[in-house]
C-alpha cells in the first residue's frame, strides 16, 4: 500500500470514528432525557479514547510506512471503541429509553456489547506490545503475543455466547446467550486487565536496556499511565472507601486525563515531536503535585488545629482558622517550593542536579579568576563532569592584534 493511500484510509478511518461518536453522544443525550433510564457506565472513558485514538493513529499512519502496524493498531482501537459505545448507547434507547421505538435491531446491537470490548482491549493490549516501533521487545514474547491471540478470540466467542446482564449495560441481557453456560464477563475483564498489564511490563524492559530516544519514548507512555493509575488509585483505593468526595473528584480528573493522554503522549513518541521535554514535565508534575498535596494538608490541618483552639478558649468556632490557614501557604508556598525542588532534583535528577552545581560554580569562579590558563583546565573539567564526552580539547584563537595596538 502505498502512502498516500494509507493516509487516505487513516483520515476516512478517523471520520467515521468521529461520526461513530458523535452519534453516540447525541442517544446519550437522547437516553438522559427519559427519566430513570440505565447509563452507560463508560459514556465519558469512550468518547475520549474514540476521539484520541483515532486523531493520533490518523496523524501517525499517514506519516509513517505503511507496512509498521502501530499506526494502523490506534485506527483499530479507536474503531472499536466507537462502535462498542454507539452500540451501547444504540441498545440502551431502543430496548431500556425507548422500547416502543420503530428503530430495528436493539437486540443485535446488544449482543455486538456483549464482545466486541473484548477485540477492544486485544487491540489495545498489542498496541501497548509493539509500542514505540512496530515491533516485539525480542523473540521471547512472541508466545505471549500467540497467548494474547488466543485469548481475545476465545475471549470474545466466550463473550458472545455468555448468558446473562451484559457488563456495563444494565438490565439487558445478552439476546444469544446459552443458559447452560456460566456468564465469563467478569472473569474475561480481569484476564484482559492481566495481559495488558503484563504487556505494559515489557516497557520496562525496554526501558531497562534502551538508550537516548527509546528511553525518551517510553518515559511519555509511562506518564500518561501514571495519571491514570494514580487517579485510579485514588479514585477506587483510596476515596471510595473512606468517603472522601475531594480526593475522588480529584483521581477522576487524573483519570480522565491520563486516558487523555496516553494517545497523545503515544503519538508524541512515535512521531518524536518535542520528545525531550518529558524530563520537564516530569519533574514539574513531581514538584508541584508534591507541593499542592503538602499545602493542602498544611491547610485542612490548620484550620482543624486551630478551630479546636478557638473552641477550648471562647467556645465557638471562628473564620480566623481559615484566614491565618491561607496566611500561612502563602508564606510557605515559595520555600517549600524551593525546598521540594532541591529535594527531587537531588533524588531523581541527580545527573541535571551535579552538572547544574557545576555549571553555577564555575560561573562563581569565571567572575574571580584571571589566570587564563588556569580557567582553560577549569573550562575542560567542567565539560567533562557535565556532559562526559569520550574526549574533549580546547582551542583559543590566537589574538591577532599587536602589543600596543587596539583592536578595532
Amino acid at each position: 500500500m502505498r502512502t498516500r493511500t494509507a493516509g487516505r484510509l487513516a483520515w476516512a478511518l478517523l471520520v467515521l470514528s468521529l461520526a461513530l461518536t458523535v452519534l453516540s453522544l447525541w442517544l446519550l443525550v437522547v437516553n438522559l432525557s427519559a427519566p430513570g433510564t440505565y447509563i452507560y457506565n463508560y459514556w465519558v472513558e469512550s468518547p475520549l479514547a474514540a476521539i484520541g485514538f483515532s486523531t493520533v493513529g490518523a496523524v501517525i499512519a499517514s506519516r509513517i510506512p505503511p507496512d509498521n502496524p502501530i499506526g494502523w493498531l490506534f485506527c483499530l482501537v479507536s474503531l472499536l471503541f466507537a462502535v462498542t459505545y454507539f452500540s451501547a448507547e444504540y441498545a440502551i434507547y431502543t430496548l431500556l429509553a425507548a422500547p416502543g421505538s420503530p428503530l430495528p435491531a436493539g437486540e443485535a446491537a446488544a449482543w455486538l456489547g456483549s464482545w466486541l470490548w473484548v477485540l477492544q482491549l486485544g487491540a489495545f493490549l498489542f498496541m501497548v506490545l509493539l509500542f514505540p516501533d512496530g515491533r516485539l521487545p525480542s523473540r521471547g514474547w512472541r508466545p505471549f503475543a500467540w497467548l494474547g491471540v488466543l485469548s481475545v478470540l476465545i475471549g470474545a466467542f466466550l463473550g458472545a455466547v455468555s448468558p446473562g446482564p451484559i457488563m456495563a449495560l444494565g438490565s439487558i441481557h445478552n439476546p444469544l446467550g446459552i443458559e447452560s453456560l456460566p456468564n465469563v464477563q467478569q472473569p474475561l475483564q480481569m484476564l484482559m486487565v492481566v495481559l495488558i498489564a503484563v504487556a505494559a511490563g515489557s516497557l520496562l524492559i525496554r526501558w531497562i536496556s534502551a538508550r537516548g530516544v527509546e528511553r525518551q519514548q517510553i518515559k511519555w507512555f509511562s506518564y500518561a499511565t501514571a495519571l491514570l493509575a494514580g487517579g485510579a488509585i485514588l479514585q477506587y483505593a483510596i476515596s471510595e472507601p473512606l468517603e472522601l468526595v475531594l480526593l475522588g473528584w480529584i483521581g477522576r480528573t487524573l483519570v480522565l486525563a491520563g486516558l487523555a493522554g496516553i494517545p497523545i503522549s503515544m503519538g508524541i513518541a512515535i512521531l518524536r515531536f518535542r520528545l525531550y521535554d518529558i524530563d520537564i514535565i516530569i519533574n514539574r508534575t513531581l514538584v508541584y503535585g508534591s507541593l499542592t498535596a503538602t499545602l493542602l494538608a498544611l491547610y485542612f490541618g490548620g484550620i482543624v488545629l486551630l478551630q479546636r483552639v478557638f473552641v477550648a478558649f471562647t467556645g465557638g468556632r471562628s473564620t480566623l482558622a481559615v484566614v491565618a490557614s491561607t496566611l500561612l501557604i502563602a508564606a510557605l508556598f515559595n520555600p517549600l517550593r524551593r525546598r521540594i525542588q532541591s529535594f527531587i532534583d537531588r533524588r531523581f535528577f541527580r545527573r541535571k542536579y551535579d552538572a547544574r552545581k557545576t555549571l553555577e560554580a564555575f560561573s562563581a569562579k569565571l567572575r574571580d579568576e584571571t589566570d587564563l590558563q588556569a580557567l582553560n583546565g577549569e573550562l575542560v573539567g567542567v565539560v567533562r563532569e557535565t556532559m562526559q564526552p569520550a574526549h574533549v580539547s580546547l582551542w583559543l584563537h590566537p589574538d591577532a592584534t599587536s602589543e600596543g595596538e587596539q583592536a578595532p
